[in-house]
């Protein structure tokens, strides 16, 4: 496997591909088909005639994850509930590449769920990896002038909208596990205790599963519905673990048999949790039984 890495531009730079999917589409299942559709077109190519591999494989990869998201939307407009993206086991946060673990963090791309199309590409290419303007505007077929503008634009909406909350790892463990606990106790005083007064729940269970067909706010509504949850009979036997989930450390659910049942991260501001998101639908739970966690950081040094 690693000569044939060696010897095939497509293995070498996979992870950054498939991150650069996951990015444009908050979708662990949409990524993998994108990079199968990106391999066919690979094995399909005269690969001696492309100079720069890297740099054509992304601009696939980009293009068909552009054409992909015009149905996504069409479906999530459909969508039962509140709609989050799929979580993804990552390896731990490394401090030099911060930006990037945030970049696929949920609240971040959640915020990306808000750009058009053609400004998600742009950002993710430009803020996230690096790309220059002429080279996102060969890669998608616009003009320099144009990506300018868009570049531009989606810095300007994303910075407008980007989440600010706690990065410090030792106080986000200690706060996640405080409300842990206040959970197991089974008392809504406590939990909310460590709810901020703005806080607001989301919970993601695509009409497959029970979860709250809206976002839930303030600290009474956010913990009763926990609590809720807490008490149902299929939550018996699950295990809690921490785990790092898009670049931040999360909540995993799983099983007795050890399959993924779900996963909450928590936004943490002032030591009190602001937002809390749950992914519950067993449709969108891939990314938590992958054997091996995603680099965030994949394309940095690709």
């Amino acid at each position: 496997m690693i000569d044939a890495e060696l010897d095939d531009p497509f293995l070498q730079h996979r992870r950054l591909l498939f991150g650069t999917a996951y990015r444009m589409l908050g979708s662990v299942a949409d990524a993998e088909d994108i990079l199968q559709d990106a391999w066919l077109k690979w094995a399909d190519v005269d690969q001696a005639a492309v100079q720069n591999p890297r740099a054509y494989l992304v601009r696939t990869v980009t293009n068909l994850a552009l054409n992909r998201l015009t149905s996504a939307r069409a479906r999530r407009e459909a969508y039962v509930g509140p709609w989050l993206p799929e979580p993804l086991l990552t390896t731990p946060d490394v401090a030099e590449h911060a930006e990037l673990a945030e970049s696929v963090s949920l609240a971040m791309l959640v915020v990306l769920e808000t750009l058009s199309p053609l400004e998600r590409a742009v950002f993710v290419l430009r803020e996230v990896f690096g790309y220059s303007n002429s080279e996102i505007a060969e890669a998608l077929g616009k003009s320099e002038a144009a990506i300018r503008q868009t570049a531009h634009r989606a810095k300007a909406h994303v910075e407008a909208r980007r989440p600010r909350f706690e990065t410090d790892t030792a106080q986000r463990r200690e706060v996640t596990e405080r409300f842990l606990a206040a959970c197991m106790t089974g008392e809504a005083s406590r939990v909310m205790e460590l709810l901020a007064p703005e806080v607001t729940s989301w919970s993601d269970g695509g009409g497959v599963v029970r979860a709250a067909r809206r976002p839930l706010y303030g600290p009474d509504h956010v913990a009763r519905w926990l609590l809720g949850v807490w008490r149902k009979p299929e939550m018996e036997g699950v295990l809690w673990s921490f785990e790092w989930i898009n670049g931040e450390e999360g909540l995993l659910l799983r099983g007795a048999d050890g399959v993924a049942r779900g996963s909450v991260n928590l936004d943490i501001r002032d030591g009190v949790v602001c937002g809390l998101r749950a992914q519950l639908n067993p449709e969108k739970l891939a990314g938590l039984d992958r054997s091996e966690p995603f680099d965030p950081s994949a394309g940095a040094t690709d």
